[in-house]
């Protein structure tokens, strides 16, 4: 009892700090929205890794590997910690049936996993810290001026503080849910971001991808023998959203472990068809850029059959093992074609 009590205060602190947020920049929305997008897990592999893999192919490595760990990591946690996300507490805990809090609902808040802790903070932290400490490094190192190599730090504070102040606006997590999940993802974004990858083969990530699947399928199994509902969130994301079309499938917490399995997968076909890729000048490394996110942007927008849900969860994994595919080879090897001189006889 004394434990339901403090999380309730914890909790309904968590809403009035939503509700303030809200009530003062309501105006702005869709800069929130925009901020939450960015702090999407699937936005490490659409958007961030073709922009740092085209800039340095040891970080774009790096960015999938971090993104893929963290995430599945976030998705055990989320099993074992049982987070509460403030648009269905509201109504579950019955605190706020005579003064209902003045909060709404976007498209973007009803997630259907656990709350805590926030994944978009997780992953974000982890693989923007992979980002950031290059570009230290690589700063330091061009100028020996700590101000300059301080530079992506603060950009990285920004990012954070934007992407964690827009999970507590649109009501999909509780301020102590984003701190927690920005401690994990710095920790794990540390932690990865020494992890060699070139030389790894494709038998490697065809076996992390499997010891992933394995392990979460486990956990899930190990769940339901003592009796808990791995998904008891799903039913509560339903009940509560204010539209039932802003429950997604592409949220559910198997949808992120097929995205994080598929990316280890194409990262590692990827790298056998192409294992040192091609070296390009600017030009066409732009261009490949340019290439790779069109691509990526119309695999996104793709659309899955959502029945029967083994189908969509096959696709999915199939949807993410394409995109370093596209990103390492598809599109390089397209440029090459391109721009390459014809040998002189």
């Amino acid at each position: 009892m004394a434990e339901r009590s403090f999380m309730d205060a914890l909790h309904t602190q968590g809403l009035r700090a939503a509700e303030a947020l809200q009530l003062a920049t309501g105006s702005h929305h869709d800069l929130w929205l925009f901020a939450s997008h960015l702090g999407d897990p699937k936005a490490a592999f659409l958007l961030l890794f073709p922009l740092s893999f085209h800039l340095s192919r040891r970080v774009g490595l790096a960015v999938v590997w971090a993104a893929a760990l963290s995430e599945w990591l976030n998705l055990v946690l989320k099993w074992v910690l049982f987070g509460e996300r403030p648009f269905w507490w509201i109504g579950e805990s019955r605190l706020f049936v005579k003064a209902p809090p003045q909060v709404q609902q976007f498209p973007s808040t009803c997630e259907t996993g656990p709350g805590s802790p926030s994944g978009h903070m997780m992953v974000t932290a982890a693989v923007w810290w992979v980002v950031t400490s290059s570009l230290t490094s690589h700063l330091y190192s061009r100028t020996n001026s700590k101000l300059f190599a301080g530079v992506p730090l603060l950009l990285y504070a920004l990012v954070l503080v934007a992407v964690g102040l827009s999970r507590i606006f649109l009501l999909a997590h509780f301020p102590h849910q984003v701190v927690g999940g920005f401690l994990a993802g710095l920790v794990l974004g540390v932690l990865l971001n020494r992890t060699e990858l070139e030389s790894r083969s494709l038998l490697f990530f065809l076996a992390t991808s499997a010891a992933l699947f394995a392990g979460a399928l486990l956990f899930y199994s190990g769940l339901q023998q003592v009796g808990v509902d791995p998904s008891w969130s799903i039913a509560l994301a339903r009940r509560w959203c204010t539209r039932s079309e802003w429950v997604r499938m592409d949220t559910t917490p198997f949808s992120s472990l097929m995205r994080d399995c598929g990316a280890l997968i194409g990262l590692g076909l990827a790298k056998v068809w192409r294992p040192r890729g091609w070296s390009f000048s600017w030009a066409p490394k732009a261009l490949c850029l340019a290439l790779s996110s069109m691509a990526l942007y119309h695999i996104n927008r793709f659309a899955l059959p959502v029945s029967p849900p083994v189908l969509f969860y096959t696709l999915f994994l199939i949807k993410f093992s394409i995109v370093p595919q596209v990103v390492m080879f598809l599109i390089p090897g397209l440029v090459h074609l391109l721009t390459a001189r014809p040998k002189k006889e």
